[in-house]
């Protein structure tokens, strides 16, 4: 026999949506009705996104008693609205593949607003992670120093390829052309000087054994156009190692209640002060991770030219969820990650020539600190 029963949803009572864009965002309330038992109000505002109207948007949630206010926008237009009301009540970041409508429906601005609304409030929604306030500023300080390190190598590129429009082969004699010795050299070519036997007769150390080589090296077609330009590059090279040094300094300030976690991690093969203090900033703190865990195995083939001292075929970086996670972290020991989720690190090329090279699987690379599942970050 067949039986027909209706179970009622468990409905979250007071739910905000908030479909937010640069300029102005719509807000969905959906409470209660006061009089109908069973039934819902909704009610649909539009706010600017300036401070004055964020605050009436706050108090418009409080006097309605908003219990959850979910939210989903485009690139980081979220955090303003966000950090304003997540003193009042509870906010989740949705991403928008989860909430996508029915095909063929109109979306406006509006109607996905209520449409996030009515899934919010039946709980078909899953919170993105946003991490606490202090690691924000952590990440912050650790994200930019990144970009500053990655902006000075360009800055050094160019100098590199400058020095190749003149027909300066330092960068062939010398490791580092920005050592001593380099910066020695380079420092007489923008003063003026030209002669080849005094440039090499700069060099230093164990250096001063290419003194031949580095006369050829140093005799090409080097003009006061490129000197201009070179001290240019260098000014910003210098600029840029001092505002690294700067943020290196802060990075150490706030990250010092985790000193601990981060002489831990430097233990690690492979893993410095600076790549302890990224691990940190990008997973958190006790209880930030994920049950599923962001951090896992990653392997890499072992290769004569760039792992020479790899006692086994396969490297493994392990991080033990203690050193990040504290103790109670699950599973016991986590890795670091080459990519997000549970994919694995690469897939084969499909069939044809090439068919046993590896590609990367997924926006990182296998040095790449990874990001905590449910950001949304970097998933297809």
């Amino acid at each position: 026999m067949e039986e027909i029963t209706e179970e009622a949803a468990e409905l979250v009572a007071r739910v905000a949506a908030l479909d937010i864009g640069k300029a102005s965002l719509v807000a969905c309330v959906r409470v209660p009705h006061e009089t109908s038992a069973g039934r819902r109000r909704q009610e649909v505002r539009t706010f600017a996104t300036t401070t004055r109207s964020l605050l009436e948007l706050q108090d418009w949630l409080v006097c309605q008693g908003v219990s959850l206010c979910v939210m989903e926008a485009t690139s980081t237009y979220w955090k303003p609205p966000f950090y304003l009301l997540e003193d009042v009540t509870q906010c989740w970041v949705v991403n928008a593949r989860d909430v996508k409508n029915v095909p063929g429906r109109p979306k406006t601005d509006r109607l996905d607003a209520v449409w996030l609304a009515k899934l919010a409030e039946r709980g078909m929604l899953r919170a993105s992670f946003v991490p606490p306030p202090w690691q924000r500023q952590l990440r912050d300080l650790c994200r930019y120093r990144r970009t500053l390190i990655q902006e000075r190598t360009r800055e050094k590129q160019r100098v590199e390829k400058l020095l190749e429009d003149t027909q300066i082969k330092l960068s062939v004699v010398i490791s580092d052309i920005f050592g001593k010795s380099g910066r020695d050299m380079l420092e007489a070519l923008i003063a003026g000087q030209r002669d080849p036997h005094v440039l090499a007769r700069m060099a230093r150390g164990t250096m001063r054994k290419k003194i031949s080589v580095l006369q050829e090296a140093l005799t090409g077609h080097f003009r006061d156009h490129h000197g201009y330009l070179l001290r240019m590059m260098l000014d910003r090279v210098d600029g840029l190692t001092a505002q690294i040094e700067a943020l290196t300094g802060r990075i150490e300030e706030v990250i010092a209640p985790f000193a601990r976690q981060v002489a831990q991690l430097d233990e690690i093969t492979g893993v410095g002060p600076t790549g302890a203090q990224e691990l940190i900033a990008e997973s958190g703190s006790p209880g930030a991770l994920p049950h599923r865990g962001p951090l896992r195995t990653v392997r890499a083939p072992r290769r004569r030219t760039r792992l020479k001292q790899a006692p086994r075929a396969w490297l493994r970086a392990g991080v033990l969820a203690s050193c990040v996670g504290g103790p109670e972290a699950r599973g016991g020991r986590r890795c670091v990650s080459s990519g997000f989720g549970c994919r694995p690190a690469c897939r084969a090329r499909p069939g044809g020539r090439g068919s046993r090279r590896r590609l990367p699987c997924g926006p990182c690379s296998a040095t790449t600190v990874p990001t905590p599942l449910g950001t949304g970050a970097g998933q297809r």
